[in-house]
């Protein structure tokens, strides 16, 4: 018999329940934690995060050392082997405690796909603290793009504000050494949304870096050095109402690409231009209109 596929099927909301239950209030017990040694566990490989901060896991272990693992992994049987699991999440913790010495760790055991596998492991990192603006919006996108959910539903599930969510998926839009400097931190989220309108938002953020200029500051050179020639006065009196900019907005943050949209209230129809930057953009622009179910929101 072919297990039932659950993931969107049984909801987001009870996936995040799966991470939630991992983090118990002071003092109480999850229902179903059980103990087991360090040994018989071991990492995921398809594992989302790949960077591990060592400042960060040497301060993890040393509370480790003095209270023990509070908050339970979250585990499954690891496939095609006996006595042996595999993290859901709780990477970082397993890590910690090993360089801490401890013998076994506190588990949830889950019986989960290899779909729900990596859609929890996104979620959990996701509710991290500790995650940079770039990492945080590619796991929206890894779970729009993989798992179908639309930027409603992840704020309802995780408790964000849309417009947090599409700002964030608007920084993938910029050029991979400006994400760079946000994920290292030399740039903030406010900077980088200030450069996406840019025409050289890469020149513009070194410039910004070089400098360090304030996000109102680099608003300002944002505004100076974008050299996109000035509408006409027939383009500025025909300017896109809120509503039309909002949808470009949405859809560019979507895809990844700018979106145009020119609708002609008059006859209630126009056109839709996206643009890409390379062949990998259009392939993989392709691959979503491909695969998208009929009716479903890209």
């Amino acid at each position: 018999m072919t297990k039932e596929r659950r993931g969107l099927g049984r909801g987001l909301s009870a996936l995040m329940a799966d991470v939630a239950v991992a983090e118990p209030t002071q003092g109480a017990r999850p229902q179903g934690e059980r103990r087991i040694p360090v040994e018989q566990i071991e990492p995921n490989p398809d594992q989302p995060r790949r960077h591990f901060n060592d400042a960060q896991l040497a301060d993890l272990a040393n509370s480790i050392r003095e209270k023990g693992v509070i908050q339970p992994l979250i585990v499954r049987p690891a496939p095609g082997q006996v006595d042996r699991f595999q993290i859901v999440a709780g990477e970082r913790r397993w890590r910690a405690a090993q360089m801490a010495q401890q013998h076994d760790l506190p588990v949830l055991v889950r019986d989960l796909d290899d779909t729900e596998v990596l859609e929890v492991a996104i979620i959990e990192n996701i509710q991290r603290a500790d995650l940079n603006p770039v990492e945080e919006a590619a796991g929206y996108r890894q779970l729009m793009d993989r798992f179908g959910h639309t930027q409603e539903r992840l704020a309802e599930a995780l408790g964000k504000s849309r417009s947090h969510i599409a700002n964030l998926l608007r920084l993938l839009s910029l050029p991979a050494e400006v994400q760079a400097y946000l994920a290292d931190g030399r740039l903030s989220a406010g900077h980088a949304r200030a450069l996406i309108p840019t025409d050289d938002p890469l020149k513009l953020a070194r410039i910004v870096v070089d400098k360090g200029l304030s996000v109102r500051e680099t608003e300002k050179l944002a505004k100076v050095g974008d050299s996109k020639p000035r509408p006409s006065r027939t383009e500025r009196s025909s300017e896109k109402d809120a509503d039309t900019r909002a949808l470009e907005q949405d859809l560019s943050a979507n895809l990844g690409m700018k979106v145009v949209v020119n609708h002609d209230e008059s006859k209630e129809s126009g056109t839709i231009s996206i643009n890409y930057k390379s062949l990998d953009q259009l392939d993989e622009l392709c691959r979503m209109l491909s695969l998208s179910p009929a009716g479903a929101s890209i």
